[in-house]
C-alpha cells in the first residue's frame, strides 16, 4: 500500500514538472509550430485521399460520388506489364543509390580528414556541397548540355575524336549509368559533410595511442576511423532504405526529360503516378500505387531498424 501510495503521489509531480517545462521552454517550442503546421496540412490532411484507392473514381462523381471498387485498382496495376518495369527500376535504382552514395561519401571525408590545409579543405567541401542546393530543372539543364545529340559536349568531343555521336536520348541501356552519375555528383556532398563531422568528434588521443602501438595510417582508418563512423552509417541507411520505394523524382523526371523511349531505365513508381495523375484517366489507380509505395516504405525503415536492433541496438533508430 505505501509503495502504491508513492507512486500516486508522483503523477501529480511528475506531470506538473512537464509542463512547467514546457512552460520554461515556450519560446523554443513554438519554433515547431511552422513545421508541425505544414506537416498537418501536407501530409495528415491529404491522406484523406487514401479512399480514392478504394474507388472507381469518376472526375464527374467526385471523391464521394465514385463506387467503391475493393481492392480491383491494386489487382488492374499488379496484372500490368509496367507493374514489373516500375518496381525493378525503383528498387534495383534505390539500392544502388545507397552502395554508391554511402561508399563514395565515406571515402571522401575520410580522405578531407587528411587534408591539413584549412583553405584546401574549404574549397574541397564548399564545390562538393554546391551541387545539393541546386533544383533537379537547372541538373537536368546541365546533363541536357552534356548530352544533346547534336551540339552536346560529350557528342562533340567524342566527334572530335573520330567518332559517332551517341543518341543518349534514344537509347535506354546508357541510362542505367548515367542516372548513379547524376545522383552521386548532387548529393554525394550533404552525405560527406555529415560524416566528415563525424570524423572531427574523434577524439585525438586515440591517433596518437595507435600510432605508439605502431599502427600505420591504414590500420588507424579500419580500426579507429571507421568503427567510429558506423553509428552514423547505421542510421542514414536505415532512412535511405525507407526511400527505395521512393525514388526521386526530381532525378527521373528532368534527366531523362520524360522521354518515352527510356522508360524503361528510367521509369519509378513516382514518375508512373505524376503521369496518371497528369493526364487524370487513372487517378483511382495511381493512388493505388502511391499507398502501396508508402506501406513498403514504412515496412522497410522498421524491417531494417529491427534488423540492426537485434544485431547492435546501440545503432538503432528507435
Amino acid at each position: 500500500m505505501n509503495v502504491s501510495k508513492a507512486k500516486n503521489n508522483k503523477l501529480p509531480v511528475r506531470k506538473k514538472s512537464r509542463w512547467k517545462e514546457f512552460k520554461d521552454n515556450a519560446e523554443l517550442s513554438s519554433m515547431m509550430l511552422p513545421g508541425i503546421i505544414l506537416l498537418i496540412v501536407f501530409s495528415y490532411i491529404p491522406m484523406f485521399g487514401i479512399i480514392i484507392a478504394f474507388k472507381d473514381y469518376r472526375n464527374n462523381l467526385g471523391v464521394f460520388g465514385s463506387a467503391w471498387n475493393g481492392l480491383e485498382n491494386f489487382k488492374f496495376f499488379f496484372q500490368s506489364q509496367d507493374a514489373w518495369r516500375i518496381a525493378r527500376n525503383t528498387v534495383g535504382y534505390g539500392l544502388l543509390f545507397i552502395i554508391t552514395t554511402l561508399v563514395a561519401a565515406v571515402l571522401i571525408a575520410i580522405l578531407l580528414y587528411e587534408v591539413k590545409s584549412r583553405i584546401a579543405l574549404k574549397f574541397y567541401q564548399t564545390s562538393m556541397i554546391l551541387p545539393h542546393f541546386l533544383s533537379w530543372v537547372i541538373v537536368g539543364y546541365i546533363t541536357y548540355m552534356l548530352l544533346e545529340p547534336n551540339m552536346g559536349v560529350l557528342n562533340q568531343i567524342i566527334k572530335f575524336f573520330g567518332g559517332d555521336g551517341l543518341q543518349w536520348y534514344s537509347e535506354p541501356k546508357y541510362w542505367p549509368f548515367i542516372l548513379p552519375i547524376v545522383n552521386l555528383w548532387k548529393n554525394i556532398g550533404l552525405k560527406m559533410v555529415m560524416y566528415y563531422a563525424a570524423l572531427m568528434g574523434i577524439d585525438e588521443e586515440l591517433f596518437e595511442a595507435a600510432q605508439i602501438d605502431g599502427a600505420n595510417r591504414f590500420k588507424q582508418i579500419i580500426y579507429i576511423t571507421l568503427p567510429s563512423l558506423i553509428p552514423l552509417m547505421t542510421i542514414l541507411t536505415i532512412l535511405d532504405v525507407g526511400n527505395i520505394i521512393k525514388g526521386d523524382f526530381g532525378l527521373f523526371y528532368n534527366i531523362p526529360r520524360d522521354v518515352g523511349l527510356l522508360y524503361p531505365t528510367t521509369d519509378i513508381i513516382d514518375t508512373y503516378v505524376y503521369r496518371g495523375l497528369r493526364t487524370g484517366d487513372d487517378i483511382g489507380i495511381t493512388t493505388a500505387v502511391g499507398l502501396f509505395q508508402s506501406v513498403i516504405g514504412f515496412i522497410m525503415v522498421v524491417g531494417t531498424n529491427l534488423v540492426v536492433k537485434k544485431i547492435s541496438p546501440e545503432n538503432s533508430l528507435f
